[in-house]
C-alpha cells in the first residue's frame, strides 16, 4: 500500500516541521517539503494537523481470556485504532492469569489477526497470587518484555526483590500496581472528607506512596528497570522522579482519569467512578498534571478497563473498579496539557516513552512486532498517527467500539481527535473511522 501524508506539522523529537511523508512498503519511503503522489496512492490531507509516531498504550485490558462479554483482543484492538494506538500492551489479569507460554502464545496469536500490535505483559507471579514466581523466562521467550501482578501489586518485599533480581538477568521490566493491600483493604474512594461524609470506606494516599518508595529502595537494592503503573498522586510522581535523578532505571505512568477527574464525582455513587487507585482531590488532579506539563510523568497509559453492564450496575460497594478510555485518552492528554500543549510532550507521553519502556523501539529486537515511537525518518516502520488538534467532539456512549459501554466521559466535549492511523504501512483509520 502507498500512502501520502500530506502537509502535517511533523512532530520531531525535538523540533518541527511541516512537510509531507511517503509511505510504501511499510515503510516511511521519504519525507520531505512536498512530495509528488505516486500513482493510486492514498492522500491523507493532514493540514492544520499533527503527524507524529502512532501511540502505545502501556495499560490495556483485553479481557480474554475469560471476559469476553465485556471486551475481545478484537474489539479493544478496534478501541485501541480509533484511539490511534498502533501498540497495545495486554495486562495479564485475566481468567486464568496470563502466566504461562501457553496463555502468552494464545493471545499474541488473536492479536496478530488484528491490525494493531499486541503485546503481552506476562504476570510476575503464579496465578497472580504473589507467593511463586512465574515462568519469567519461557515467556520473555515468546517475546514477553514487561511483567505485571496488576491488580494488586507483589505485597511481598522478597518476592518482589526476588522477582526484580531474576527480571535484570532476563533483560526484562516489571511494572508495579502500587497499592499497600493492608492500608487500603476495604477501600473504594479516596480517603479524606468526602469519604466520612459519604459513609464509603477510603483508600489512603499512603498505601500508594509506601509502596512506591518500598520499590524504589527494591530498585536501588538489585539494579532492576521498574514501572510504576497508574500513580495517582503528586507525591508518588515526585519519589519516581527524585528516584530518576540520582540513575535508577524508574519510570512511571499516569492515567487519563487521573489527569481529568476527581473524587467529588462520587458523590452521585456512581459506580462508573469507581476505580483502583481512586479518583483523587482537586488538588492531587491539578498537581498531576503539572508534573506532566514539567516532564516528570514518563507515559499517559489508558488502564482501559471495560466491564458488562451488569457488574458496573451493581451497588457502588460491590461493583468493580475500572473505565474505558481507549478512544478518547489522546483528547484528554491533549487537554490535561494545558491551554498551549506541547506537541513534543504529547506524543514524548503518548508515544515515544511508551515504546521505550515497553521495548518497542526498533533496536529493542521485539520479536514479531515493528518498530514504534521512532522519528519520521525515511527507512523507519511506518507506524503513524495524524492527530487534528482543532478538532471538536463529543463521546456518545452508544457508539464506542468497545464491547463495555463503562465510560463516565458520556456527552463530555472533547478537544483534539485522530483523524487517521497507519500501522505497518496500512491504513487502519481515515477521517476518524476504521478503514
Amino acid at each position: 500500500m502507498t500512502i501520502l501524508v500530506r502537509g502535517g506539522l511533523l512532530i520531531g523529537e525535538s523540533s518541527n516541521e511541516i512537510g509531507d511523508v511517503l509511505i510504501e512498503d511499510g515503510r516511511v519511503r521519504d519525507v520531505g517539503e512536498t512530495l509528488d503522489a505516486p500513482a493510486g496512492a492514498t492522500v491523507i490531507d493532514a493540514e492544520g494537523c499533527w503527524v507524529g509516531p502512532s501511540f502505545v498504550d502501556l495499560h490495556t485490558h483485553l479481557r480474554e481470556p475469560g471476559r469476553e462479554e465485556a471486551e475481545t483482543i478484537e474489539s479493544g484492538a478496534r478501541a485501541g485504532a480509533l484511539g490511534g494506538y498502533g501498540a497495545l500492551v495486554a495486562m495479564p489479569n485475566t481468567e486464568p492469569a496470563l502466566d504461562t507460554p501457553a496463555l502468552v502464545a494464545y493471545v499474541l496469536a488473536r492479536g496478530a489477526t488484528t491490525p494493531l500490535d499486541i503485546s503481552v505483559a506476562g504476570a510476575i507471579t503464579q496465578g497472580r497470587l504473589g507467593e511463586k514466581l512465574a515462568p519469567m523466562a519461557e515467556m520473555a521467550a515468546l517475546g514477553v518484555r514487561l511483567f505485571t501482578d496488576d491488580g494488586t501489586g507483589v505485597q511481598n518485599p522478597a518476592i518482589m526483590r526476588r522477582a526484580l533480581t531474576y527480571a535484570k538477568s532476563l533483560g526484562v521490566r516489571l511494572a508495579q500496581h502500587c497499592e499497600d493491600e493492608q492500608l487500603a483493604a476495604g477501600g473504594v474512594m479516596n480517603e479524606g472528607a468526602l469519604s466520612s461524609r459519604l459513609g464509603l470506606v477510603g483508600r489512603p494516599a499512603l498505601a500508594e506512596e509506601l509502596m512506591v518508595l518500598r520499590d524504589i529502595e527494591l530498585v536501588r537494592l538489585t539494579g532492576c528497570p521498574l514501572h510504576f503503573m497508574h500513580v495517582s498522586t503528586r507525591r508518588s510522581v515526585a519519589l519516581v522522579s527524585a528516584a530518576r535523578g540520582e540513575g535508577l532505571p524508574v519510570t512511571c505512568e499516569v492515567t487519563p482519569h487521573h489527569l481529568t477527574l476527581d473524587e467529588s464525582l462520587l458523590e452521585s455513587y456512581d459506580p462508573l467512578f469507581k476505580v483502583h487507585p481512586p479518583l483523587r482531590g482537586h488538588d492531587e488532579v491539578a498537581g498531576l498534571r503539572a508534573a506532566l506539563v514539567a516532564g516528570e510523568v514518563d507515559a499517559v497509559a489508558t488502564d482501559h478497563a471495560p466491564h458488562a453492564s451488569e457488574l458496573k450496575d451493581l451497588p457502588f460497594d460491590e461493583a468493580p473498579a475500572g473505565m474505558l478510555n481507549l478512544e478518547h485518552a489522546a483528547s484528554l492528554t491533549y487537554e490535561a496539557l494545558g491551554a498551549d500543549p506541547s506537541a513534543q510532550m504529547f506524543f514524548s507521553v503518548m508515544s515515544r516513552n511508551p515504546a521505550r519502556i515497553a521495548q518497542l523501539r526498533r533496536d529493542d529486537e521485539h520479536p514479531g512486532h515493528s518498530s514504534h515511537g521512532g522519528a519520521l525518518r525515511p527507512g523507519e516502520d511506518a507506524n503513524l498517527v495524524v492527530f487534528d488538534p482543532s478538532a471538536r467532539w463529543r463521546v456518545e456512549r452508544s457508539a464506542l467500539a468497545s464491547r463495555a459501554t463503562n465510560t463516565p466521559y458520556d456527552q463530555r466535549d472533547m478537544r483534539g481527535r485522530v483523524r487517521a492511523l497507519v500501522v505497518r504501512g496500512a491504513l487502519v483509520v481515515n477521517d476518524g473511522t476504521l478503514a
